[in-house]
């Protein structure tokens, strides 16, 4: 016959069994520990008691008087005993320095040798021992009798150890009785708690529950977008390890309150916000990440989850995108005039007038070449070459004259491998799209065609990347926000450029600051660690 297998104890139910023997292993602990502490307070009570006695009796002058007597005894035995009875202590004996007794509370032993340690105190110490004397064992201190210079007794005051332990047994009363009524209470507090673990376990044992938990995990480290689940109070209920590379987050951040991630102000808020959220671009120290949150509501709020997807590759790729895109469309315009220039020097031919042709065609090979020839000769880095010939065509398309300082100087091999061309390509592409697009603007030059002035150096360890335009500048009020993501001065859907700047930036080690330019527009200088990548590229 078989019978049925019996389903083991549920996590509650074990529980409790093992915090019943916890509570009683505690509170027997602590009873001990309160008898053994309230012991050693009982004998350090008794030894401040004895010491106080001691040094009053040494100290007082009708004792230093009787010692100079014949018959020391005779006026010290009533004082000692006087003295003892009025303090509770068990005993006060005054001796000679050679350790005869003069006093002590049974008379018989007056004259006999004091049962003790008096070295310490001949050389003018006061200390304290446990000693077995007449009395039996007790806690005693022994100090001198100072007359003048000289040490001319000793004085021993002490309380018996048997007087110490019915001090501490009269206490075990109480002790007992609190230590039963913590054993009830700590039992009731420990049965209620597991009823309502019962009940949000929902009656699971340690097996169940850590299956569940193991699929749990797996499914979080599955999932490759990242993972984030708020609760009532705006605390990380629980986040998967995608989550927390895109935010930046150190391990141990779960119970966390977000307004205390030091994350950036927007994401923040959109992390807290009580209405959902979808598909907002948000940007943090190194990444560019797309934002979902939906509230968790039943009855009340209880939470946010939220998700998160990298886009920081994507970003920097449609960024590349609208570049080629600018770059062709500049190509076509200018096959376009060249089409026109063509024209015109055909018909130049057609009409007789050769020499005004071929000066016609030489002038616009010329200034083409000019351009060509100043970015090619001074910046060696191709990726930077080609970024500054495409954006010169884009802007001369805008009616913008883009110019190469004559300061600029970038050498073959300056630049680490290490240092990605596409943040390159992300700081000064976007540097130069903003300062066209400034100096396009109705009220930025009204007066003279817009120029931006591009200095690309790399001079020792450090790269200097610098776009000044001749526009209207930055208001000295917004010069802080520039850089926030979604600020921008073009209407919605802008404000993106500068933001992926300060972070490319940010991610090479370098800095960008604003400033008023030479020709009063804006001056964005971006500086970049050369040595620190080149290092970080070797280690």
């Amino acid at each position: 016959m078989r019978f049925p297998r019996t389903r083991p104890r549920s996590l509650a139910g074990q529980l409790f069994a093992w915090q019943v023997v916890l509570v009683a292993a505690v509170v027997a602990g602590c009873a001990f520990f309160a008898y053994a502490s309230g012991r050693g307070q009982a004998e350090e009570t008794a030894a401040r008691q004895a010491r106080a006695v001691a040094l009053s009796v040494a100290g007082s002058p009708s004792v230093r008087e009787a010692i100079r007597t014949d018959d020391p005894s005779a006026s010290l035995q009533p004082y000692a005993e006087r003295v003892r009875k009025d303090t509770g202590i068990a005993f006060i004996t005054i001796m000679s320095p050679d350790r005869v007794r003069w006093t002590h509370p049974h008379t018989e032993h007056i004259g006999e040798t004091f049962l003790g340690h008096t070295a310490r105190a001949l050389r003018g110490e006061t200390f304290s021992e446990t000693y077995t004397g007449t009395l039996g064992p007790s806690i005693r201190v022994v100090t001198p009798v100072r007359d003048g210079g000289r040490i001319t007794g000793l004085v021993s005051a002490g309380i018996t150890v048997d007087r110490v332990s019915s001090q501490v047994r009269a206490q075990l009363g109480a002790l007992a009785l609190a230590a039963g009524a913590a054993l009830v209470l700590g039992g009731l507090g420990t049965y209620v708690i597991n009823a309502r673990l019962r009940r949000h376990t929902h009656g699971m044992n340690a097996t169940e529950l850590s299956r569940l938990h193991d699929y749990h995990e797996a499914t979080l480290h599955a999932v490759r977008e990242g993972l984030l689940m708020l609760d009532g109070q705006r605390r990380i209920a629980l986040i998967n390890d995608a989550g927390r590379e895109l935010l930046g987050l150190a391990p141990g951040t779960v119970g966390r309150l977000v307004a205390d991630l030091d994350l950036p102000g927007p994401l923040t808020g959109a992390l807290l916000a009580s209405e959902e959220r979808v598909d907002e671009v948000h940007l943090t120290a190194d990444r560019v990440i797309v934002v979902n949150t939906r509230p968790v509501v039943g009855g009340e709020r209880r939470g946010t989850v939220v998700t998160l997807r990298d886009h920081t590759e994507l970003q920097a790729l449609s960024g590349e995108l609208d570049s080629e895109r600018g770059f062709t469309r500049a190509l076509r315009s200018q096959a376009h005039e060249a089409a026109n220039r063509l024209h015109t020097v055909v018909s130049l031919i057609e009409l007789g007038r050769a020499e005004e042709a071929v000066g016609f065609a030489t002038e616009e090979l010329e200034l083409a070449q000019a351009l060509t020839d100043r970015v090619v000769g001074a910046v060696a880095e191709p990726v930077l070459a080609a970024l500054l010939l495409g954006k010169a065509a884009q802007a001369n398309e805008r009616g913008v004259e883009l110019v190469l300082a004559e300061d600029s100087l970038i050498d073959d091999g300056a630049l680490p491998a290490t240092l990605p061309a596409r943040d390159l390509v992300t700081v000064l592409g976007n540097l130069i799209d903003n300062a066209v697009d400034a100096v396009t603007q109705e009220e930025a030059v009204p007066a003279r065609r817009g120029r931006v002035t591009v200095t690309a150096l790399a001079d020792g360890d450090e790269l200097l990347l610098r776009v000044a335009d001749n526009g209207a500048g930055v208001d000295p009020a917004d010069a802080a926000e520039v850089f926030r993501s979604g600020w921008s001065t073009n209407g919605a859907g802008r404000g993106l450029g500068l933001a992926l700047v300060r972070q490319a930036a940010h991610r090479s080690g370098g800095t960008v600051t604003l400033e008023r330019g030479p020709d009063g527009g804006a001056e964005f200088t971006v500086r970049l660690p050369l040595a620190l990548a080149a290092k970080e590229g070797v280690s």
